[in-house]
């Protein structure tokens, strides 16, 4: 009998899913995106409804392009961004919209936090910083600003800790995701610390239970098998970070492996053993969780740019009708219309330097209050100066971290490995190898996390003995060499862009007063 395999992962702008067989071919592919919701300034959410409704409508579409019989389906996981916060009833109906890792909404509770817990206190715990809005920190905005909702909270839970919910009636948080609840969870320990969140006032109950990223929680519900094509009785991994997904499906499952994604946040991570690291003052400024592979003892650190390749997706929604109505009508992709006007402009943008903090940015900054700056526009200028313009920003954004990481002696295997999102753009690359002054390649397996997710759940299921059949099933191309003369250059202008942010950072605070 055949064996397949299904995953399914949230990123923060869509969904996708995937089928696969024992042997890794991807039989059958799905993508859907849904609207990002901003009412009020610093809020991002998503209408949690959604979630499952495309849940089933991507499921159902891989069964039927892969003409897989549901019988065969030997286990399923579940991936998605964060931090994110999806809040249920008792009957696992959403309680409010669910808030994605944009959100920014919860600045007093962190400052409530520093002064009434410490950070230093907070960091010992959590191997992270408050800014990164972690779980608890939203659940306390909920519980000051809408306190009658905030009863009816049975589990507060993370994106794929809510579909997995759907598919099986348990309330689960694999390790991964946990750290980024925050706050009062101990990464060292892999537990919350009660009497922590019992001072904060959020009551431990409101936790799903914690499980390894590899352990089977539950098995699909006859309800949701009927929703989704499936057939009950599927097992259902824990499942893992978005990103770790991505990075498990390209290959990364040793010490030292590196990719980057340039999704709609851009980040990079880097799979390590080294907790002496994430407590030091550079894993202080970095995000820090448990890696998928052995989640009990390995780590991925992660520095994040909160809007990577929503950046350029933001041009295209907003400043490029054209561009999109070209695609509807000649079915040529936007964003390579985009690339071609970028092509043409030098490094450097002739003089044209952008901070791409459009929702606040992460790490090394942890500035919530950060905002787009565009500095020396002038008339020779054209759309295709600032779309490339906005790829050296976020190149920028990310090589701050990178520098730091390098220079604190954290095991690199190079080359860096560039998956997802915006990392199809050869123009955008380019522009990573030449400003982080290292080779780089592309995987050439564009299924990207859900694939990733389809393994673990072959790990879970013991369909694989372990995470290495990723490693050899990962192909990369285009290797690319960085060039020195533009390296030159870009470390001028990223000196300039340093600069411009100190020079504005406490703009911003007044401009949030006055918003």
């Amino acid at each position: 009998m055949a064996e397949y395999l299904i995953g399914v992962d949230y990123g923060t702008g869509g969904a996708k899913a995937c089928i696969i067989n024992a042997h890794g071919d991807v039989l059958g592919f799905a993508f859907e995106e849904y609207p990002f919701i901003h009412e009020h300034p610093g809020w991002s959410e998503h209408d949690p409804h959604l979630y499952w409704e495309i849940a089933c409508r991507l499921i159902s579409g891989i069964l039927e392009q892969s003409s897989v019989d549901p019988k065969e389906v030997r286990g399923i996981a579940v991936s998605s961004a964060l931090p994110s916060m999806v809040m249920v009833d008792k009957d696992h109906n959403p309680i409010h919209r669910a808030y994605n890792l944009m959100d920014r909404r919860a600045t007093k509770e962190v400052e409530w936090l520093k002064e009434h817990i410490g950070e230093d206190r907070i960091f010992q715990i959590t191997g992270n910083r408050l800014e990164d809005h972690p779980t608890l920190v939203n659940l306390l905005w909920e519980k000051n600003n809408r306190p009658d909702s905030f009863k009816q909270i049975w589990k507060a839970l993370t994106i794929d800790g809510f579909i997995t919910l759907r598919l099986t009636g348990k309330a689960t948080l694999n390790y991964s995701a946990a750290a980024f609840y925050g706050v009062a969870y101990n990464l060292r320990e892999r537990r919350f610390e009660e009497d922590l969140m019992r001072e904060i006032g959020i009551d431990p109950g409101l936790m799903p239970d914690l499980f390894e990223c590899t352990d089977v929680v539950g098995e699909v519900t006859p309800q949701a098998a009927e929703q989704t094509g499936l057939i009950p009785g599927i097992p259902v991994a824990a499942g893992q970070v978005d990103c770790n997904a991505g990075w498990v499906g390209a290959g990364a499952v040793e010490e030292g492996d590196i990719q980057s994604n340039l999704g709609s946040v851009g980040n990079f991570g880097v799979v390590h053993r080294d907790l002496d690291f994430i407590f030091s003052p550079v894993g202080r400024l970095m995000i820090n969780f448990p890696y998928t592979v052995d989640s009990a003892n390995t780590y991925v650190t992660v520095p994040s740019t909160m809007t990577g390749g929503q950046s350029i997706r933001y041009l295209r929604d907003v400043f490029s009708q054209y561009e999109v109505e070209m695609e509807r009508v000649l079915g040529v992709s936007s964003y390579d219309l985009l690339n071609l006007q970028a092509q043409k402009v030098p490094p450097g943008s002739e003089g044209l330097i952008i901070l791409p903090f459009l929702m606040g940015e992460r790490t090394p900054i942890w500035d919530p209050l950060a905002r787009g700056v565009i500095f020396g526009l002038s008339l020779n200028h054209t759309k295709g100066h600032i779309v490339r313009a906005m790829m050296e920003a976020v190149a920028y954004a990310l090589y701050d971290n990178f520098r730091l990481i390098r220079e604190a002696g954290l095991k690199l295997n190079l080359p860096l490995v560039l998956n997802e999102g915006g990392a199809v753009s050869k123009l955008w690359r380019q522009i990573i190898t030449d400003v982080f002054n290292v080779p780089t390649v592309l995987v050439k397996r564009r299924t990207g996390a859900p694939f990733g997710d389809a393994i673990l759940a072959g790990v879970a299921t013991g369909i694989f003995k372990d995470f290495s059949v990723a490693k050899e099933w990962a192909e990369y191309i285009d290797r690319m060499e960085p060039n020195q003369e533009n390296h030159e250059l870009y470390m001028r202008y990223f000196a300039l862009y340093k600069r411009l942010y100190e020079h504005v950072k406490e703009d911003f605070r007044e401009l949030a007063r006055l918003v």
